[in-house]
């Protein structure tokens, strides 16, 4: 479906790309190819409802001045079939088109028509894409990186779902490896020192107060004949139990999150059914593989990496990036044209030879596509909260959910660019105040839900479409809000293709800031019936968009506050 933007913009750009031809054939301009016509929405509204630099981009082809070029084109600018006011050349040959205000009044009926499909898109075409994020170890509780991963993820999978893409989430559950070796020996400590032994930690072990947790659980409820096994027996059937705990925890944690996965893929299969094996042995084949001190190597330098990486170490256990390599080798051949996965800032160092090994693999390497986050600062009374009160060590997704609520948590991790850091101030995100942008936006769809209350305590309905004049909507607060409502799918497109759920948070923010401009300065239900009814289309609209926009965040959107 297009919006009425994006049908404006292929209008100007038809019209601007018959009169290139027409110029041309006048004389009026030497003969050229004409470029894709861009055409963007200027950021001062002095500078019109939409622009070009078609001009600037002809120069060096026309071999003309731009401001020539421009006059051309605007001497052959039939825009008859547009809803163009004037148009004028600003600056060195900028070309600024001024729309007529009637051409906002379409996005009320293409809004309440669409209604939950408003802003919805085929811009993916059904390509298929997935999306992984989180991925925390199963080795310990969901901490702030996780959860900002969590809420960017399914937000983006939203976004692109709605934008026309066959989306897939994946968490990928890291089962094997040293991490686990160590897990099973920490969790060996903690059951034998619940049995009254003294010994210490190991120097790699897990310390948060979970794991104590985890092995009182597994005594309670199959005693401690563990303790007359023998080691490797012990700490694999400890290792087993509790990564079965912390996953069913984690699924827990995530799904009162709002997050649901659609597939959980074990690391420790890729083992099991040879798929690293067969990896090793294609990169083998291929020529990126080679043998140095006794372990094998890939030659990630040639493909832009400082230096080469170790696949199989000397004792032959192959490394985590073996595994890495085999897993995204899998998502390709599972079908999926592009692969998204969403990483901690920390991991930079492994995004070129991630993508290096796919394309030594034969896949194209900028189909996979990786967002790195930044770190989280929780702040509480304007001072960093550091500490966990349950784990003595981080603040986990659990624990923050419970303080400021499941809402407050997803916008706040989505209302900055994942690339920069994120301080999130859980006073603000608790408050019940206009500065907190949540509640902000939440209370202007509980607003616009009263005021359809008071219509049905009056004992009317809203009107119909083709009862309303929607030219009675003079006011600048009603046409800004018009023009944004048609500004919801562009925001959508480029949400999209930018990977960015940044941006609709901030639209929705925009939105409710000038929904809260127009109710506080006009009465929607006045005396004039005419025009309440055109008022109360377009609060209907908003509701409408506040409501899509509020679902592709995972966040939901009150009646009542």
């Amino acid at each position: 479906m297009q919006g009425l933007v994006e049908q404006v913009k292929i209008g100007l750009a038809l019209a601007l790309q018959a009169a290139i031809g027409q110029a041309v054939a006048n004389g009026q301009l030497n003969p050229v190819e004409a470029p894709e016509v861009v055409i963007e929405v200027p950021r001062e509204k002095g500078h019109g409802d939409f622009a070009t630099n078609l001009a600037m981009q002809l120069a060096k082809s026309a071999k003309m001045a731009p401001r020539k070029i421009a006059e051309a084109i605007i001497d052959n600018l039939d825009l008859a079939s547009t809803p163009v006011e004037r148009v004028e050349i600003a600056g060195p040959g900028f070309i600024n088109f001024y729309l007529q205000t009637s051409w906002v009044y379409g996005v009320i009926p293409m809004v309440l028509q669409e209604d939950r499909n408003y802003g919805r898109l085929e811009i993916g075409e059904g390509q298929r894409v997935q999306v992984e994020f989180v991925s925390a170890n199963p080795t310990g509780l969901l901490h702030m990186g996780n959860a900002r991963g969590a809420a960017l993820g399914d937000s983006l999978a939203s976004i692109l779902d709605f934008a026309g893409y066959q989306v897939g989430r994946e968490y990928y559950i890291n089962d094997a490896g040293n991490q686990i070796e160590n897990f099973g020996k920490s969790l060996e400590v903690r059951f034998l020192q619940q049995l009254g032994q003294d010994i210490p930690m190991i120097e790699q072990g897990y310390h948060g107060e979970d794991i104590v947790d985890t092995v009182k659980g597994f005594i309670n409820k199959n005693g401690t004949a563990l303790a007359e096994a023998d080691e490797d027996t012990r700490r694999k059937t400890l290792a087993a139990y509790a990564l079965q705990e912390k996953l069913t925890h984690i699924r827990n944690t995530l799904l009162d999150f709002g997050v649901v996965y659609d597939r959980w893929f074990s690391e420790q299969s890729l083992y099991d059914s040879g798929a690293i094996t067969d990896t090793l042995k294609e990169l083998r084949q291929r020529g990126y593989i080679y043998e140095q001190e006794n372990a094998l190597w890939f030659k990630a330098t040639d493909f832009g990496d400082e230096k080469d990486e170790v696949l199989v170490r000397s004792n032959g256990i192959p490394t985590y990036f073996a595994a890495d390599i085999a897993y995204h080798k899998d998502k390709f051949d599972r079908g999926f044209d592009r692969v998204i996965d969403i990483w901690g800032a920390d991991h930079h160092g492994h995004v070129n030879r991630m993508k290096g090994s796919m394309e030594a693999l034969g896949y194209n390497r900028d189909n996979l596509q990786i967002i790195l986050m930044q770190l989280v600062r929780l702040f509480r009374g304007g001072e960093i909260v550091r500490m966990s009160k349950r784990t003595g060590q981080f603040v986990t997704l659990e624990e923050l959910v419970e303080e400021v609520g499941r809402d407050a948590a997803r916008y706040f991790f989505v209302m900055r660019s994942p690339d920069s850091h994120l301080e999130f101030d859980l006073d603000l995100a608790k408050s019940q105040t206009n500065d907190n942008p949540i509640f902000y936006i939440q209370y202007a769809h509980a607003r616009i839900c009263s005021i359809l209350r008071q219509l049905q305590e009056q004992g009317r309905k809203l009107p119909e479409i083709s009862e309303v004049n929607p030219a009675l909507l003079k006011e600048e607060a009603e046409l800004e809000l018009l023009r944004k409502l048609a500004d919801f799918p562009t925001e959508i497109a480029a949400a999209a293709e930018l990977m960015a759920p940044h941006r609709i948070a901030r639209y929705l923010h925009d939105l409710a800031g000038l929904f809260h401009s127009f109710y506080n300065s006009h009465r929607v239900i006045t005396e004039d019936a005419a025009l309440s009814d055109a008022r109360l289309l377009l609060v209907q609209g908003v509701r409408i968009v506040l409501r899509n926009a509020l679902g592709l965040l995972g966040l939901t959107a009150p009646e009542k506050m």
